[in-house]
Parts: C-alpha cells; sequence; structure tokens
C-alpha cells in the first residue's frame, strides 16, 4: 500500500536493514519504549500482587562476575527472588525498579506454560505432527511434530539472521530471514508496495524438503513459538490473550505485562514481551513453581516442566554438551529459563523457589555475541546456587 503521507520514522529500515528503534544509537532507550512503538499492543495487570521483602543476600553482589556485568555499559538491572523475598536488586543509574524493558524472546516462555497445560489435558499429542492441528500450514511444518517445535528441532527455510534482507525472497524456497517477521510482529513497516501480514501467514508461507534436523545442534527459529502459540488457539477455543491473562494474575505482577500484537490481533508469543526487572523476576517465580499460581491456580503442568529438567532436547553447544532447549526453555541441570536478544536473561530455580532477571543492552550492530550470553548466563548459575 502506497501513501503520499510520511511512513513512521521509528518502524522504518536503515541500510544495515535494522529499524530505526533497534539502531545501536537509539536501541538502549528504545528496548524501553518497545511498547509505545510497536504498531500494536496488549498490556494486561493481575488482579493480586506477590509482595515482595527485601532481605539482601550480600554473598551475591560480592561475586567477582557479577561485579563485572553490572559494571559493564551494556548493564540495565538485576533482580533475584526467593519466594517472596528481594535477595539482590541493582539497576544501572538511566534505570530503576519501576521501568519497564523489552524482554524480547524470554516471551516464549509463556508458551512452556500454555502448551504444557494443553498436553496435560490431553488437547496436544507431542508427537503428532503440526498439521493434524493446522491443516493450513505449509511444508515448512506441517510434518514436522508438535515437539519438534518445542525444541527447536526442526528445519525450514527461516533462518534467525538479523542481518539478512527484509524484503521478500527472490525465489520459492529461499531464504527467509528475521526481518520478515518483524514485519508480522508489527516491529518495522514492510517495504514500499508491499502489505502487511501477520505472524500466522508468515509461518504458513514458509517451506521445506525435509523438517528433520540432521545437525546435531539446535536449530532455533522464533517462529515455531508463534505456530505454537496458534496450535493452543485452534485445539483449545480460547484466544492467547486469555492465556496470558491467567499466566499474569498467576504470576502476581505488580505492573503491567505488554505484548506486541500481530496485524491479526494475535499476541506476538515469540518476543513481544515488555515489563519491569522485579515483574520479570515475579515471572520467574512461576516458571519455578511449575505452573502454580500464587493463588493455587495451575496454568502450567509440572509434569511438562519435570520433563524439561530430565536433560532431553535439542543441543544448544555442541552434541553432548549441558546446555539445552526443551519445551521452550533453556535448560541445563537445575536450571530452567531464556535468553533475549541484545542481552536480557531469566533464570528459575525450581528446586530453589528462586529466579533471577537479567536487563542489558548491547549497542553493537548486530545486537547479540554468544560469549556475552554465557557470561551471563555462568554469572547467574552462580547468584542461584549462593540461596
Amino acid at each position: 500500500m502506497t501513501s503520499d503521507f510520511p511512513r513512521n520514522p521509528d518502524l522504518t529500515v536503515d541500510h544495515r536493514n535494522l529499524a530505526a528503534w533497534n539502531t545501536p544509537e537509539r536501541r538502549r532507550r528504545d528496548f524501553r519504549r518497545l511498547p509505545e512503538l510497536q504498531r500494536r499492543g496488549l498490556s494486561l495487570r493481575a488482579q493480586h500482587v506477590l509482595p515482595l521483602a527485601t532481605d539482601i543476600d550480600r554473598r551475591i553482589g560480592d561475586l567477582s562476575a557479577l561485579r563485572q556485568m553490572a559494571g559493564s555499559a551494556a548493564f540495565c538491572g538485576m533482580v533475584v527472588l526467593q519466594e517472596g523475598r528481594v535477595a539482590f536488586e541493582r539497576y544501572a543509574n538511566d534505570f530503576g525498579p519501576q521501568q519497564v524493558h523489552s524482554i524480547q524472546s524470554i516471551t516464549k516462555t509463556t508458551t512452556h506454560l500454555i502448551v504444557g497445560r494443553l498436553i496435560e489435558q490431553g488437547l496436544i499429542e507431542p508427537a503428532a505432527p503440526i498439521a493434524r492441528y493446522l491443516p493450513e500450514i505449509g511444508s515448512g511444518f506441517a510434518p514436522a511434530t508438535v515437539q519438534q517445535a518445542l525444541d527447536m528441532d526442526l528445519t525450514n527455510n527461516f533462518e534467525e539472521d538479523y542481518a539478512a534482507p527484509y524484503t521478500p525472497a527472490p525465489t520459492p524456497g529461499a531464504p527467509v530471514g528475521y526481518g520478515r517477521s518483524e514485519i508480522g510482529m508489527g516491529w518495522r513497516l514492510p517495504p514500499e508496495g508491499e502489505t502487511e501480514f501477520g505472524m500466522r501467514a508468515f509461518a504458513s508461507r514458509l517451506t521445506s524438503d525435509d523438517v528433520t534436523n540432521h545437525s546435531g545442534l539446535t536449530q532455533y527459529k522464533s517462529t515455531n513459538t508463534d505456530v505454537l502459540g496458534w496450535i493452543a488457539e485452534a485445539v483449545s477455543g480460547r484466544p492467547i490473550a486469555a492465556f496470558l491473562d491467567e499466566i499474569v494474575n498467576a504470576a502476581g505482577i505488580e505492573g503491567a505485562f505488554h505484548v506486541s500484537l500481530d496485524c491479526e490481533m494475535a499476541p506476538v508469543l515469540s518476543g513481544g514481551g515488555a515489563m519491569t526487572a522485579r515483574d520479570l523476576a515475579r515471572y520467574g517465580l512461576l516458571l519455578a513453581r511449575k505452573g502454580a499460581g500464587i493463588d493455587g491456580a495451575q496454568v502450567g503442568s509440572e509434569a511438562f516442566t519435570d520433563d524439561t529438567l530430565s536433560g532431553a532436547g535439542s543441543c544448544m553447544e555442541k552434541p553432548g554438551g549441558r546446555l539445552r532447549y526443551r519445551n521452550q526453555l533453556f535448560t541445563a541441570g537445575p536450571w530452567i529459563g531464556h535468553g533475549g536478544y541484545a542481552g536480557q536473561f531469566l533464570m528459575a530455580r525450581p528446586d530453589k523457589q528462586a529466579a533471577a532477571a537479567f536487563f542489558s543492552v548491547l549497542e553493537d550492530t548486530g545486537g547479540h555475541d554468544d560469549t556475552y550470553f554465557a557470561e551471563i548466563i555462568a554469572m547467574l548459575e552462580e547468584a542461584l546456587e549462593l540461596l
């Protein structure tokens, strides 16, 4: 669609294939403003709030790895909770406890709760092909099983490549980059002359000659998560927003949980969430409780979370490596959690009823550094082990 009016400058794309809000010059500021900048969004608040009492464990703040991370230019904030107490809390000078921040792919963890519950209810069979639940889905997903999508263990022509062109693929079956999915998320405008599309339409157009992952390593594809949300809606007859409302209530967050909506008004589960660090940690405690809400309502599945901790799933580091991707969560040893683009991480320890939320923003062009994420994980593991 063309118009004589200027395009929204925050959602235009530059020569680096980055939306204006996500350029290195603006990323730190605009990760806090994304709920205002996205094309569409939904905000949810809990009926009851999990109260927090401050009882700082100084050993956490004394960790050398934490001092190094908190002293870096990328750092924004970190909160560690155990049950209802604040065991650690620290913010950068330009951040604070009331500041909302994009959680990026940590949003995927909501799918762990939603799909786990539906599996327990017998509405989804993990070994079933996705086409059983979504007959209209394309070859990029149709023959793959639900479990393959849960474990990021399938292949198709989508690539989690932030630098790939966001113009349409030149030929059928050519690789499609992450920039195309940001159009569906409402995080960038489509190229001139192209109309908007939703995440489900986007996923339906992906193709594959063989969905089997032969690499032995996690094939991380954000589109898997939005397909899982679509399945959940199809089998339950309930809108995804209703599940999210229950999750927010169960976590007892104090502020608002913001989530992006695509042009079909479907919540973007692959990365559209935003909340404060304290509320992200409150939500992490919900994962640590294996989906049990603060009022006792069950919004996940204990058995599904236990399966996640079993050591199964795709390998995120190398074949046989410790870090796994299982049921829409990262896991290694006793913890579950997830990372988010540009430096976010949530880690939960069910055995300690504890969770740690970490916000930071890498301000390089790509916004991603595997070494940096490994450092975050190691630091959070050390912090939670002290409790």
